[in-house]
C-alpha cells in the first residue's frame, strides 16, 4: 500500500497570518526524503489554504507525484490543464464546510463531471473520482470514464461502536473490490490516522492512502520527517 500526504493543513498554518512559512513546497520535500509515495493537494475556489503558486511550484519540484484535488468546476479544469498534475481527484466541495463532508454523488453531478473527465484524459492526466463506499458509484464511475476511485473514509474515521465500524469496513472492502474486478485503481482517504489506518491497510484491494491532517498533527510534537515515518510503518507492520 502507497501513502500519500496531504500537505493542505501546511498552508493552513501559513495563510493563518497571510505570511510566507511554513512553505507547503518545503513540506512536500520532506514528505517525499521521508518516504511519501506522493503529495496531495486540494485547490479550493475560495483558496483558504492552497493558492495557486503552490501547484505550480509543487508541480516543478516534487520527485514523487501529485495528486490535485479539485472541483469539477471550469476554473479548475483550466488549472488543471495547464500544470498537468500526474492525477486529478474530483471531490465535492462546498464554501461553508470545514473539510470534504462525503463523496461525490455521479447520479445528479454526471453531466458536470463527464466532460471534466474526459477533457483530462485529452490533457493526459489521470482521473479519480472521490466517492462513499458504495458499489453504485464504483459502477458509475466506471461508466464516467474514471481511471481510478477513492472511497471516503470519513465516517469509518468518527465511529466508535465496534459493530458500526465493521459494517463500515465490510463495505469498504466491498467497494474496494468491485472496483479492482472492473479495473479500477483503488485509493481511500479521509478521517485516517495511526490507529484507525490498520484495518484499512488490511483491504489488499486498496493501493494506495491519502492522510494530511493526523500527520500534521503528530508533526507538531516529533517533527513531519517522524511523523510520515510512523505512518509509514504502521501501514507496512500489516503489509509488507
Amino acid at each position: 500500500m502507497k501513502l500519500c500526504i496531504n500537505i493542505d493543513h501546511i498552508a493552513t498554518l501559513r495563510q493563518a497570518r497571510l505570511q510566507n512559512e511554513p512553505d507547503p513546497i518545503i513540506a512536500a520535500g520532506i514528505c517525499e526524503l521521508a518516504g511519501a509515495d506522493g503529495i496531495v493537494c486540494h485547490l479550493r475556489e475560495d483558496r483558504r489554504h492552497i493558492i495557486d503558486r503552490d501547484v505550480h511550484i509543487l508541480k516543478e519540484t516534487i520527485n514523487t507525484k501529485l495528486d490535485l484535488e479539485m472541483a469539477a468546476t471550469d476554473e479548475m479544469l483550466k488549472i488543471a490543464s495547464d500544470i498537468k498534475p500526474y492525477m486529478v481527484t474530483l471531490v465535492p466541495e462546498k464554501r461553508q464546510e470545514l473539510t470534504t463532508e462525503g463523496g461525490l454523488n455521479l447520479q445528479t453531478s454526471e453531466f458536470k463531471i463527464l466532460p471534466v473527465i474526459e477533457k483530462l484524459k485529452d490533457e493526459g492526466i489521470k482521473t479519480s473520482l472521490f466517492i462513499e463506499p458504495d458499489p453504485e458509484s464504483v459502477d458509475r464511475a466506471l461508466e464516467l470514464g474514471a481511471d481510478m476511485i477513492e472511497i471516503h473514509t470519513g465516517k469509518y474515521g468518527l465511529l466508535r461502536d465496534h459493530d458500526d465500524l465493521l459494517a463500515e469496513l465490510g463495505k469498504i472492502s466491498a467497494t474496494a473490490r468491485l472496483a479492482k474486478e472492473l479495473g479500477l485503481g483503488v485509493n481511500a482517504g479521509h478521517g485516517l490516522n495511526y490507529l484507525n489506518i490498520t484495518a484499512i491497510a488490511n483491504i489488499n484491494e486498496i493501493d494506495e492512502v491519502s492522510i494530511g491532517h493526523s500527520i500534521i498533527a503528530r508533526a507538531v510534537f516529533i517533527g513531519l520527517e517522524n511523523a510520515v515515518k510512523e505512518m509509514i510503518t504502521a501501514i507496512r507492520r500489516v503489509r509488507v
